[in-house]
């Protein structure tokens, strides 16, 4: 695929394209009472029970695991990353399209971002599966050589593995595309890593954008980053009016994205999560309250749990561990996330 400039975007990227031995009975050399004789016996009866049951065990937990595995599979995966939608913009009756996927999914509200409240730490935190402390992004003036804490790990592109850069290298022939209102998103991946990286203004562009090539590349992975209820948020306050019609509009653009899906035949292979960076407090975010740190996250899709509210805790970075096991790729050691198996048949809880 060669490189090519979208209009619309503000820029695009593109990449050139000891197995199990059953207990045996022991005879014993030394002569035998008979009443000693059956003592024996039932002692090594129940060691030999004792044995094929601690097998059997191990072989549902194994079959567990890979109903898990299984069931977790899908052919695509659609992150859809509302910057400034805090859990604090849904109310019982607003956001039907998102209601409607919470129904068919698994979902919680209570999710949580990291500290500080602002969007390239918990953007970063979201692909990365680990915290600022590990990952290094500490504020939205973060550069690969411009940071206050380094990484604890560095691997392709001078920067803290993500899940674009773990796909790339363990399933190279994989289609990954990355569509970004924020401009700040983009230096968050490694360079190379998505074969499309376009940074489009305007949310309702973004959705366009993404629309169309779901409908072109039918890509194994792709992220959007809308912006435009973050913008709302600053100008007008969260809970404001004009905040929850930003929400409402944003509703309708993951409506879109869906559609997409549907025209696309693929919305049956496709997991979709929903989830932002952080909420706000008044017209500004950045602080340690729950307004600016609960986040939704929302999941659905083959092998998703339907109608299940997640019980145990999701923090953002436990996304990355998530979508590395709907892919079926190993976790790089130095994520601290755990995948939320809890919102998959045959998952815990």
């Amino acid at each position: 695929m060669g490189c090519r400039m979208f209009s619309e975007a503000g820029s695009t990227q593109k990449r050139e394209m000891k197995p199990f031995r059953p207990a045996k009975l022991i005879l014993r050399k030394a002569p035998l009472s008979v009443p000693s004789m059956i003592q024996a016996l039932i002692a090594d009866s129940r060691s030999s029970l004792a044995r094929f049951f601690s097998f059997l065990a191990c072989c549902c937990t194994l079959a567990c695991a890979g109903q898990l595995a299984a069931g977790a599979s899908a052919e695509h995966v659609v992150v859809i990353g509302c910057d400034g939608m805090g859990s604090v913009s849904f109310t019982p009756t607003n956001a039907p399209v998102m209601h409607r996927l919470m129904r068919e999914g698994a979902w919680t509200l209570r999710a949580r971002g990291v500290l500080p409240t602002v969007s390239s730490p918990n953007w970063a935190s979201m692909i990365m599966g680990a915290g600022p402390e590990q990952h290094g992004v500490t504020s939205n003036e973060w550069q690969t050589n411009k940071f206050e804490i380094a990484p604890t790990a560095v691997g392709p592109g001078g920067m803290f593995p993500t899940i674009f850069g773990q796909l790339r290298a363990q399933r190279p022939d994989s289609r990954i595309v990355c569509v970004h209102d924020w401009d700040g998103f983009g230096r968050l991946l490694e360079p190379g890593a998505p074969d499309v990286l376009e940074n489009v203004k305007g949310s309702a562009a973004t959705a366009r954008r993404a629309a169309l090539l779901i409908k072109e590349l039918k890509p194994n992975f792709l992220f959007i980053h809308f912006d435009d209820v973050d913008h709302a948020g600053h100008e007008f306050g969260w809970k404001s009016a004009e905040y929850f019609r930003a929400v409402e509009d944003m509703d309708g653009l993951v409506g879109q994205v869906l559609a997409a899906l549907d025209e696309a035949g693929i919305r049956d292979r496709t997991v979709v999560l929903v989830t932002a960076d952080h909420g706000g407090v008044g017209k500004k975010h950045g602080g340690a309250t729950m307004e600016e740190l609960e986040i939704p996250w929302i999941i659905a899709g083959p092998g998703v749990r339907v109608g299940h509210q997640i019980q145990s805790p999701v923090n953002t970075y436990d996304t990355a561990a998530t979508l590395a096991m709907v892919f079926d790729i190993r976790a790089p050691a130095t994520w601290i996330a755990r995948p939320v198996k809890e919102a998959f048949t045959g998952g815990q809880r």
